[in-house]
Parts: structure tokens; C-alpha cells; sequence
């Protein structure tokens, strides 16, 4: 009895956003323009650009692919997308059972205030960084890359942009939080300052708190880092239409070259 009422929002972390990324889907496709009315791409300028996507807890990175079909702009046509898979790893606040996760989560919901395991956050963030170093070795302007998570994911991207030692194009968290205690600003270097996030909540999350998520800017203001919060209102544990679309024009500005 008790594991399934400690499954249960666990299962919401995962199944809720497969879902919602496929309502979406339909949702964009119902909203197309016709063939023929549709504009001419701008020409092929674009610098390649990389978008690393990191799921939630109990998800897998193939589940999350779908996403990408919704960025439709021009800008994104030289876009190399990543949606890697977490390791199986126990998970504490599922009596160690093991799932999809990139590092130990003690409790759900998730609070402000809630115990936080930053030796495994930090061995997540260098796999991060390595994904990170293979893309910008390859050709990729760092000010191109771009990283997005949702949930557990997006605790990680917030630790992976802030503990990157290069300035990128930017970080976007979904229903994430801080995983780590303020110690860790020391090793905050001045390029990763630099970096902007963005941040989006919803305000009915019963599986990471909406007050996991305020907890957000006040922590990276005091870092100096610059930051854009926005919350919706009747928003559970999942990812809306409006806020995909948002993302795709907070990084197409963010975009050398872009105008």
C-alpha cells in the first residue's frame, strides 16, 4: 500500500508529460497554416545551434523527442536536438527502487525546503558537461547551445548551466528547483553568471511545489544571475502548449545572428 501511494506521484512526473507533449502535438497540428499559405524560409544563415533536452524522473529521453517538431521557425533549421536517457539509479523517495533517474530525489512533493543530495546532482552535472564539451568541440558557438529540463530535469539543467565554466545560450527550467544548497555559489564562475534562465511553473504543481519554483529567482539574484520567472495559473505537473511556444522565442532571440 505504501509503495503505490509513493509510486503514484512518481508516475505523474513521467506519464503526465509523455501526455502532455503528444496533447500538444495535436493541439499544434490542429493550428497549422495551410500549404499554401505558409511563408518561405529565410535563407540558410543560421549558425548551428544545440538544444539539450533533460526529461523528468521516471521518463526516458526518446519519450521526450516529440518536442521538437513544435519548433518550427527558420532559426531552428541548423538545430541539433539531444534527448538522452537517465540511468537506472535507486530512488529514495520510492523506497530505492529502481527508475529512469539522473540523481536521488528524498521526497515528493518536492518543497522549498526539502533535503537535497548534491553528491549525486553534481555527478549528474558532469555527464551533463561532457554532452555539453562534445557539441561545442564539434563546431557549436557556446552562446548556441541551449539547455531544458522538465521536473527533475530541470533542477539538472539549472545545476549544469550554473556549474558550466563557459557563458551558453541560456537555460530553461520547467517545474524544476534548486538542487543544491548556497555553498555551491562559490563555484559559480562569471561566464556561467552570464548564462540567462528561464523559468516557468505552474501554479497548481502538487508534485514539485509552486513555492519549489519561487524559491528560483530570489536564489539567483543574489548569484547575480539574470533570470525571467513566469507562472501559470491553473498549471499542474506538466507542460503546456503556451509555454513551448514561449521557449521557442525567448531562444530564437537569444540566437547570434538572430533578428
Amino acid at each position: 500500500m505504501k509503495l503505490v501511494l509513493l509510486a503514484k506521484p512518481i508516475a505523474v512526473l513521467a506519464i503526465t508529460l509523455s501526455s502532455t507533449i503528444w496533447f500538444v502535438l495535436l493541439s499544434h497540428s490542429n493550428q497549422q497554416q495551410p500549404s499554401s499559405l505558409k511563408l518561405k524560409p529565410k535563407p540558410d544563415s543560421m549558425a548551428r545551434s544545440f538544444v539539450l533536452w533533460l526529461h523528468g524522473l521516471g521518463d526516458s529521453g526518446p519519450a521526450n523527442e516529440p518536442i521538437k517538431s513544435l519548433f518550427t521557425s527558420p532559426e531552428f533549421k541548423n538545430t541539433i536536438w539531444s534527448f538522452p536517457s537517465a540511468p537506472s539509479n535507486p530512488v529514495t523517495c520510492n523506497y530505492g527502487s529502481l527508475m529512469p533517474s539522473w540523481f536521488d530525489i528524498h521526497e515528493i512533493p518536492v518543497t522549498a525546503d526539502s533535503p537535497k543530495d548534491e553528491s549525486s546532482v553534481l555527478k549528474a552535472v558532469q555527464n551533463v558537461h561532457a554532452t555539453i564539451d562534445k557539441e561545442i568541440a564539434a563546431g557549436t558557438d557556446p552562446n548556441n547551445v541551449f539547455v531544458c529540463g522538465f521536473s527533475q530535469g530541470g533542477a539538472l539543467t539549472l545545476a549544469s548551466v550554473l556549474l558550466y565554466p563557459k557563458t551558453l545560450g541560456g537555460g530553461a527550467v520547467f517545474s524544476g528547483w534548486v538542487p543544491f544548497n548556497s555553498s555551491i555559489v562559490e563555484q559559480i564562475s562569471p561566464n556561467a553568471k552570464r548564462t540567462p534562465i528561464l523559468w516557468s511553473h505552474g501554479m497548481a504543481d502538487k508534485t514539485v511545489l509552486f513555492e519549489a519554483g519561487q524559491a528560483g529567482p530570489p536564489f539567483l539574484e543574489k548569484v547575480g544571475v539574470s533570470c525571467e520567472f513566469k507562472a501559470y495559473p491553473s498549471l499542474g505537473h506538466s507542460i503546456s502548449s503556451e509555454e513551448l511556444q514561449y521557449l521557442e522565442s525567448w531562444i530564437k532571440t537569444r540566437m547570434p545572428g538572430s533578428s
